[in-house]
């Protein structure tokens, strides 16, 4: 495996993409060890070849369809007269926007990339700095994942064969702690820098719930149909898309096919970018279970302490740092061969865990310096990415918190998931 890790370096300094470095150096030490070229074909196609994952390129392509039916532009007109009001009202507005659209998408990038465009330009235009707009919009972007449809918690469930629909009613608490935490954050900067407010008006947000209800009710039309088992989680991505669609072509008439032929493009790059990053990584996995290197980590992390709260702490630590320049998916693929040998040890509840998982890999991508989001960000609001990691540091300290609260309170995720099996019981 020296020969992976040196190559899989090596090919990443160089600027080859993480998906093609994974492939090249898994393929380069299975031929080292003498594995056939059969297995390697074998166990990358396993990877991927899972009813679950279909759920991935239908919600990616679902955030694209609401993001050209200008479905996020409803959204963030919603958030904006329902919170508008209170200082720092539009940055307010970001966060709730971005928790509404993490019902629909489940994605960061899709919702940096979509609403983030939307939210910097009016928050811009009414006098809040880039520096602060584009910080708040990244940090808030990573509510996607955790607030439920999320796309690594998918991928989570996949690979540790853990219920998709808990982990997804798992991540609501959080998801919503997250929001909490950065507006609390928001009101302190809006009431030292004397950041405008939007003037409260009730016939205004009603006459807005009215035009976007359509939209707005998206996320709960998932959330039921997977808690109340009408749907699986998968199924549950193919109504978002068709649901969308529906919606952007007949009610708000916002599409054409042009654009929806760009949405099926550019969701079927995205999707086999990711699928891709799985199957390397799945035959990465296989290796280090099947040479007992996996084993071998496991025995040293324990090693070094017995309580499970030192533990928790330096996995947090490790996922932290690869969240920041690892793609999510590789990053589960890869570790949790390597984690839940530990996780099993001390007898922690894999949905509890998947949301700290997650959660700590989404943080990751929105820490300096290579946090994808920021240059997502950088490239959208047009803002240089020296300044905007300068100005994300504090956003991501209430992440923070939220994540020690979970990480060290298991109810925060656990209470939720349990409430529904005991209801259905």
């Amino acid at each position: 495996m020296i020969l992976f890790v040196i190559s899989f370096a090596v090919l990443l300094i160089i600027g080859v993409p993480i998906s093609i470095s994974i492939g090249a150096s898994a393929v380069l030490a299975c031929l080292s060890l003498g594995y056939p070229l059969m297995v390697i074909g074998q166990k990358m196609v396993t990877g991927v070849d899972s009813f679950l994952l279909i759920a991935v390129p239908l919600f990616i392509l679902a955030g694209n369809l609401m993001n050209a039916g200008k479905i996020t532009d409803k959204i963030f007109g919603t958030a904006k007269e329902l919170v508008g009001w209170v200082p720092g009202g539009l940055a307010h507005a970001n966060v709730v926007a971005s928790i509404i659209f993490a019902g629909m998408s489940g994605s960061a990038v899709a919702d940096a990339g979509g609403l983030g465009t939307i939210e910097m330009e009016a928050m811009t235009t009414n006098g809040y700095d880039k520096e602060f707009s584009g910080a708040i919009t990244a940090a808030s972007s990573v509510i996607g994942p955790i607030f439920p449809p999320s796309i690594p918690l998918i991928i989570y469930g996949s690979v540790a064969s853990v219920s998709v629909g808990k982990l997804f009613m798992g991540g609501v608490i959080p998801g919503l702690l997250m929001g909490v935490a950065l507006m609390v954050l928001v009101y302190i900067y809006a009431v030292i820098r004397k950041y405008e407010r939007h003037p409260f008006s009730l016939r205004a947000l009603g006459k807005q719930l009215a035009h976007s209800i359509l939209a707005l009710i998206t996320p709960l039309i998932i959330l039921a149909g997977f808690t109340t088992g009408w749907f699986t989680p998968t199924e549950a991505s193919s109504v978002a898309v068709v649901y969308s669609l529906i919606i952007a072509i007949f009610a708000y008439k916002t599409m054409n096919w042009g654009d929806f032929k760009k949405c099926l493009l550019d969701s079927a790059t995205s999707s086999a970018n990711t699928l891709f990053i799985i199957g390397t990584s799945t035959l990465v996995s296989y290796v280090l279970v099947k040479e007992g290197i996996s084993r071998q980590i496991a025995d040293f992390i324990l090693g070094i302490s017995s309580n499970p709260a030192v533990i928790l702490l330096i996995i947090n630590i490790v996922l932290l740092i690869l969240g920041m320049v690892m793609e999510p998916g590789a990053i589960l693929t890869l570790m949790l061969p390597v984690l839940l040998p530990i996780v099993n040890g001390l007898n922690l509840d894999l949905v509890h865990f998947g949301v700290v998982m997650v959660l700590n890999l989404m943080i990751g991508q929105v820490t300096p310096p290579f946090g994808v989001c920021l240059f997502v960000i950088s490239d959208v609001g047009n803002i240089n990415l020296e300044r905007l990691s300068k100005a994300v540091l504090p956003f991501i300290i209430p992440l923070v918190i939220v994540l020690l609260l979970c990480t060290y309170i298991p109810g925060v995720v656990t209470w939720l998931p349990n409430l529904m099996i005991h209801s259905a019981a």
